[in-house]
């Protein structure tokens, strides 16, 4: 199936066959079905749902449907299938697409290591993903609100998110826009429309529908699109968003990022049916299921889904196969519930970067000598930044007692006060050194 026709099919109108329409004062209160078809003259007019009647027992089965099918615009060597889906952007955009994909690479191997060697307490790689954040980011609006799950770096880097403010969030220094108070990569950025992360799952997912109905209400002409993974999904916060912005009629784009691990649980443990993409249908949603590792199957299908989100005020599912190459984060050993050889195989078969190289190499804007310039370039760029975050001190830890209240109450100027005679008391126990004065 080419994006034109699910695009066709993101814009398609039900089609109610004359006497069977319910009178308009009725239509909102009786509600309008989800599925697109055409109904008999004498269709039920239950107020629960809209369909034809049928004289024979049917048990329906969910194998009965056919299962969305995997949008992709390049095969695993680069090559363009079908020359009507290729996005046609012009060398410096694919070029950004694949250096960012690349930095995003680089970045995650220096910061793994540094938290295995105790200089930052926690990290989360992204490899394997990295086709799902920058072919979706390409084709956001910079004013576009986006909300993350913790494994969407790419979208922020995309979007003009510096190295020296990855590092100093990790490191949670005194530059850290979040002032030490998160764990590493739950990043957020207020001027590039990011929400900042939060580590419980889905919790993100009803809040991004509240932010798109008030972006309806408001007439912005944006979108939000909320990422989750597939273990997500499967939290009640994930049917909660759904449902709301199916009845809201909300300009929210719902990215699943199905990477075949919820931490340890395989997917096949994890629901039955047609996945997530599936859920769209049962919602009243329209959906797409594409490749995860083709950055312009992402890119197009983004594109799509934001243009129906806000031309329509409508939601829109979107599910990326991928794989998830690295552990779910340095606390994990995926070595535990799966082989080496699957994440081998997976990491040098079907790898989003190696995909979008080979792409370039055919047209001419990509070679070995470009290629070797690049990652000595992204290794001493994040090398700098690294050295740079990891110099700096934590922020003063009085800013615990602030950006609760706009005026600090009593009882915190009392708490604070305390503290400051503790560590006045006892400030040969305490690192300050280490803490901005």
């Amino acid at each position: 199936m080419s994006l034109r026709h699910i695009s066709s099919a993101f814009s398609r109108r039900i089609n109610y066959a004359g006497a069977c329409c319910l009178p308009k004062k009725f239509a909102r209160q009786y509600g309008q079905p989800a599925a697109i078809g055409r109904y008999d003259e004498e269709s039920a007019k239950f107020p629960g749902a809209r369909a034809n009647y049928t004289n024979s027992l049917e048990l329906v089965h969910p194998e009965s449907r056919e299962p969305f099918a995997v949008y992709r615009v390049m095969d695993r060597d680069g090559q363009v299938l079908n020359a009507e889906e290729e996005p046609k952007l012009d060398q410096g955009f694919v070029q950004k697409m694949y250096k960012d994909m690349t930095m995003l690479n680089t970045m995650d191997r220096i910061l793994y290591e540094s938290q295995r060697q105790g200089r930052i307490s926690f990290y989360m790689t992204n490899y394997g993903e990295e086709g799902t954040h920058i072919g979706s980011a390409a084709a956001l609006k910079p004013d576009d609100l986006v909300y993350g799950q913790y494994r969407e770096a790419g979208v922020l880097l995309w979007r003009g998110f510096t190295l020296e403010e990855f590092m100093n969030q990790c490191y949670g220094n005194c530059e850290d826009e979040g002032k030490g108070r998160q764990m590493p990569v739950h990043y957020g950025s207020k001027k590039l429309n990011f929400v900042t992360i939060s580590s419980p799952l889905s919790t993100q997912m009803p809040q991004a529908v509240g932010s798109a109905y008030a972006m309806k209400r408001s007439g912005s002409g944006n979108c939000v699109i909320v990422y989750f993974g597939d273990g997500a999904a499967s939290e009640g916060d994930a049917h909660v968003a759904f449902n709301f912005a199916a009845t809201l009629e909300c300009p929210v784009v719902f990215f699943c990022r199905n990477n075949g691990f919820a931490i340890s649980t395989p997917t096949h443990e994890q629901y039955r049916g047609d996945a997530v993409a599936g859920r769209g249908p049962a919602f009243g949603i329209t959906a797409v299921r594409v490749d995860g590792n083709d950055v312009f199957a992402v890119y197009n299908a983004t594109k799509a889904a934001c243009n129906l989100a806000i031309q329509e005020n409508k939601p829109v599912i979107i599910e990326a196969m991928t794989y998830r190459v690295g552990h779910h984060s340095t606390s994990d050993d995926s070595s535990a519930y799966r082989s080496m050889e699957e994440v081998n195989l997976w990491d040098s078969t079907d790898q989003p970067i190696a995909r979008l190289r080979k792409y370039m190499e055919q047209k001419g804007w990509w070679n070995e000598s470009q290629e070797n310039e690049w990652k000595e370039s992204t290794r001493k760029q994040v090398l700098k930044a690294f050295a740079e975050a990891e110099k700096r001190p934590k922020p003063n830890w009085k800013e615990m007692f602030h950006d609760v209240y706009q005026d600090m109450p009593s009882h915190l100027r009392s708490q604070m006060k305390e503290m400051e005679d503790h560590v006045a008391k006892y400030k040969d126990h305490y690192p300050l050194s280490s803490y901005k004065s």
